[in-house]
């Protein structure tokens, strides 16, 4: 009889993981406000869960992949919420991209009450995540780290242990601080590239395969010369990190200058209407700038 495993939050990379979870033998019970999300789950073979606390019931390990931190805290101990059905010694893996100190008092205050915790944040486009494309960074104790590898690697192709529980989501944002940076430094060449008339699918092919290659070259270069920004990670959820990012470094009295930079095109984005598409929109803010139209339908 296969396990049983429960997960809060089925958005974009929530549906990813569910839909692997499910094709390595697990019966997953989920939950989300979305019920077209929900009714996405039960055709791929999930379980419907009428709330957090129904999606904990009975299980030994259970995932959350929501906007927040402090979604995560409300649907863990809000009305409804998993400890209402937790049993002690489940597991929660968060694979929120969440504030760093969040998940550290998140982790004491589950201790305290029986619960194991990991802040299990995932690296990876939504894309990528249903290829299981996806690296895992976790802090946690090794223990807890170790008794989740199997379902970790259900739907992922490496994890790493990086600390005390909140150092994995810090790895997260310090991963999508240099990927800001590679699609800014991309976003910038290709709008300096059509500016000088250049047929920009060469130029991106010679990009791709020079000494600047990048995964961002790859996977969101066409996508920026063609104008698709059909959401693998969206303009909200990017500008939300880079905030993260920035209180990070004044956190630890860090410079966050292309941070700074990136964050104000999230958010130009963001106030023109582009919360819900791809994060690499900021291509149109710079063509704007540039004179370009901009290729919004």
């Amino acid at each position: 009889m296969s396990e049983r495993v429960g997960i809060v939050g089925i958005g974009l990379m929530g549906s990813a993981i569910s839909g692997n979870l499910l094709n390595a033998g697990y019966e997953v019970q989920g939950f989300d406000l979305d019920g077209k999300r929900v009714d996405e789950f039960v055709e791929r073979g999930g379980i419907s869960a009428e709330s957090p606390s129904a999606a904990a019931k009975g299980v030994n390990w259970l995932i959350t992949s929501l906007p927040t931190s402090d979604i995560v805290r409300e649907v863990i101990f809000g009305n409804n919420g998993i400890m209402e059905s937790a049993e002690e010694g489940l597991i929660i893996a968060d694979a929120t991209t969440s504030r760093p100190e969040d998940s550290e008092v998140l982790g004491k205050e589950l201790a305290e009450k029986g619960i194991r915790f990991l802040d299990a944040a995932v690296s990876g486009t939504s894309a990528m995540a249903w290829k299981k494309d996806l690296i895992i960074i976790a802090g946690g104790e090794q223990e807890d780290f170790n008794a989740c590898k199997p379902y970790f690697d259900g739907f992922s192709r490496a994890s790493y242990l990086m600390g005390a529980v909140g150092s994995g989501a810090l790895t997260k944002l310090i991963i999508n601080l240099v990927l800001a940076g590679n699609r800014l430094a991309l976003a910038e060449a290709l709008s300096l590239g059509t500016k000088a008339g250049m047929e920009l699918n060469n130029l991106l092919e010679v990009l791709q395969d020079g000494a600047c290659s990048s995964k961002t070259m790859i996977d969101k270069g066409p996508k920026m010369i063609n104008g698709d920004y059909s959401p693998e990670g969206l303009i909200k959820i990017s500008l939300k990190d880079s905030r993260l990012m920035l209180e990070q470094g004044q956190r630890f009295g860090s410079p966050m200058l292309m941070t700074s930079i990136w964050s104000q095109l999230a958010q130009n984005a963001y106030e023109n209407g582009h919360a819900e598409r791809d994060s690499v929109a900021v291509f149109e803010v710079l063509r704007k700038m540039a004179g370009l139209p901009e290729r919004f339908d």
